[in-house]
């Protein structure tokens, strides 16, 4: 090829050539090339760097040591992102980056997520991409060990918000569920490093985290089997085919999931004593939730009261008693798998009855399961309900007769000896007359009716309270009937106190003293032996007079309270809700103070004290033997006087109205 050819072949090219070598250094001179990441960190890398932002100084500094290790430093520089900074030397504010940019997926997700909808309504705690993944210049990936979202950090990242009152209490969510989590069962796998544990992601999602009332959410009530089937395939499988997955798949609202029986946030092995699936908490606690009430019964016709049924059998009383071994629900209904009895492959079904007790019980054949688990479950007609409930008739008909008879019996002679008794007495003061014994007899009958029908109230399921043979309708209104009872008598006795001049010599004789003190003192020395001389008192010891005077304290509380209880609406109309709350807990608690103080005080003096042995009769008779009187009440010379063999001529009995001691007391 000639000389002229290769200029003539070339020529064009180098010129051309030339020509864009120009072209781009005069677009590089009004274009400067874009700043590196170490142009950026040779002013960022200075920790005091920062500007202000709406009055607030944030920070520009950016580690670079973490930048250049973080996901986003290994392979990104500063421009790739802040795509507005041209120089490294600039002098406006970059734009506010967003993550969508590069992330659009995620992003969408996010803005469907209750986090992004909580932002939109103004939450400004609500968790943004920061908040989870942590500053974008130290980001780390997930699979960093560092990384805030790696799978075993995550409950800690999602904990720093969640546990926190001050921040939840804006969105209405409870703090309580991080601690739940801590203690449960993948709470405390996760702390012991385990990789597969269920963390807050894997139940409730990441970047698209739903309301549980959202049918899309996975915490969603008919999408729980399938979440927890995640992990639990096998478990969600049984589930799925049993009567409660059958009804879950149906809409049934009532059926219960995974949730339901074993917690959400405080899931614990069943070996926990706190678990709601232990065997000691099934019964009682679990499986009654559904199954003892009457809502089931009503709605799909399956029978109710089977905690109370269990329990009042031999499994239930072993249970009460902490049998580790003793059957409960699961053992005979099986646990995921729960089928109806009429299903062949259920656990109760008749066919399966033998091999289903065999596991407690070798051996046994099905005459031995014929026989009835839930022992009050009503009786059908065959002929071995029958027997049993003939058998129930003729005993109970037998208790009544001879307990009744031997009671009867025992009391004729009782009585006879006791008034045998009272002959040999030929001297009494009169402690209490009429009026007055039929003021405690009105005081002590509306007393004990309002105890019995107050507590069997508070307790309406007790067995105290079905002793009563009364609904509660009928308890409501015994109870109020007894307290007019009980406030009108008090009354009574206030105004015959005040009015009459017994009475007020009752009120004056009543009054404590510091004598009263030092008579105390002085009767317990002489009781623990520590002095020979034994007190004496005047009228009323120092045992009556706080008895009386407590007596009078507990109506004034226990009728003030209780009104209010009764007009429970004029009163919440006028005062504060919690007013209502007080004197509800004032009632019940001067209630059961007042019942044992009964019990303990006045019954010791009047029964069990053994110088009045059987009982003190003055609250039947109202009276009280000289001597007895004499002893217990040496300092009331008056009446010792009066019932002196001089004083009594006519007969051997004194009988004064004016000294009378009282309602409460017939000692």
């Amino acid at each position: 090829m000639s000389t002229r050819t290769i200029r003539n072949t070339f020529a064009p090219g180098v010129a051309l050539t030339l020509l864009l070598t120009a072209a781009t250094a005069l677009a590089a001179g009004k274009h400067p090339q874009k700043p590196t990441a170490d142009e950026c960190l040779a002013c960022h890398s200075d920790a005091s760097l920062s500007h202000d932002e709406n009055g607030k100084t944030v920070s520009l500094h950016v580690d670079p040591g973490k930048f250049k290790n973080s996901i986003h430093g290994s392979m990104f520089t500063c421009v790739d992102c802040h795509t507005d900074v041209t120089s490294a030397a600039h002098e406006t504010t970059p734009k506010k980056i967003s993550c969508a940019t590069c992330h659009a997926d995620q992003q969408a997700a996010y803005d469907r997520s209750f986090h992004a909808k909580a932002v939109q309504g103004g939450n400004t705690h609500a968790a943004t991409c920061v908040d989870c993944h942590g500053s974008p210049h130290e980001l780390l990936p997930a699979g960093d060990p560092n990384s805030r979202v790696n799978h075993l950090n995550i409950p800690a990242t999602c904990g720093s918000c969640h546990s926190q009152k001050f921040v939840m209490e804006d969105g209405g969510v409870s703090e309580q569920m991080v601690a739940s989590y801590q203690q449960s069962v993948h709470g405390h796998a996760v702390a012991a490093g385990s990789e597969n544990a269920a963390v807050c992601t894997d139940c409730h999602g990441t970047h698209e985290i739903l309301d549980a009332k959202d049918s899309k959410s996975p915490i969603f009530k008919f999408n729980v089997p399938q979440t927890c089937g995640r992990c639990h395939d096998g478990v969600s499988r049984q589930f799925v085919q049993s009567i409660h997955g059958q009804a879950i798949a149906q809409g049934n609202w009532q059926a219960p999931v995974c949730t339901d029986c074993h917690g959400i946030h405080s899931i614990k092995s069943h070996l926990d004593p706190t678990s709601p699936v232990n065997a000691q908490n099934l019964a009682q606690a679990t499986c009654a939730r559904c199954h003892e009430g009457m809502r089931l019964s009503q709605e799909f016709g399956v029978e109710g009261r089977r905690e109370t049924t269990y329990l009042a059998s031999y499994h239930g009383l072993a249970a009460k008693l902490g049998s580790q071994v003793v059957a409960n629900c699961a053992s005979c209904h099986g646990v995921h798998n729960i089928l109806p009895s009429s299903d062949p492959r259920s656990t109760i079904n008749p066919a399966n009855l033998a091999r289903t007790c065999g596991q407690c019980h070798p051996g046994v054949t099905e005459k031995f399961t014929a026989a009835k688990v839930h022992v009050d479950a009503p009786l059908s007609a065959d002929v071995g309900s029958q027997a049993v409930r003939w058998i129930r008739r003729f005993y109970l008909g037998m208790i009544f007769a001879v307990i009744g008879g031997m009671l009867l019996h025992n009391f004729i002679i009782w009585r006879a000896k006791v008034a045998a008794l009272r002959k040999t007495e030929h001297r009494f003061v009169t402690r209490m007359a009429v009026r007055f014994r039929w003021q405690h007899a009105t005081l002590l009958t509306s007393f004990f009716v309002l105890v019995l029908t107050g507590f069997a109230l508070k307790f309406p399921y007790s067995s105290f309270a079905s002793m009563l043979f009364l609904g509660e309708r009928g308890r409501g209104i015994l109870h109020r009937i007894a307290a007019v009872v009980l406030i009108g008598v008090s009354l009574y006795h206030l105004f015959d106190s005040i009015l009459t001049r017994p009475g007020r010599k009752l009120l004056r004789d009543m009054f404590p003293t510091l004598d009263d003190a030092i008579g105390a003192w002085q009767n317990l020395s002489y009781y623990l032996g520590l002095t020979s001389r034994k007190p004496e008192f005047a009228r009323f010891n120092y045992a009556e007079k706080m008895e009386y005077w407590a007596l009078v304290w507990g109506m004034i509380v226990m009728a003030v309270t209780g009104i209010m209880l009764w007009a429970k609406v004029v009163v919440g109309n006028h005062l504060p809700r919690w007013w209502l709350d007080a004197a509800t807990a004032v009632h019940f608690y001067e209630a059961i103070l007042a019942t044992l103080a009964i019990l303990v005080w006045h019954f010791y003096q009047v029964f069990l004290d053994p110088d009045v042995y059987p009982m003190n009769w003055a609250w039947l008779d109202g009276k009280m033997p000289l001597h007895h009187y004499h002893e217990e009440h040496g300092l009331d010379g008056e009446t010792i006087a009066q019932a002196s063999p001089e004083a009594a001529q006519d007969g051997p009995e004194i009988e004064e109205e004016t000294e009378v001691a009282g309602v409460m007391h017939g000692k």
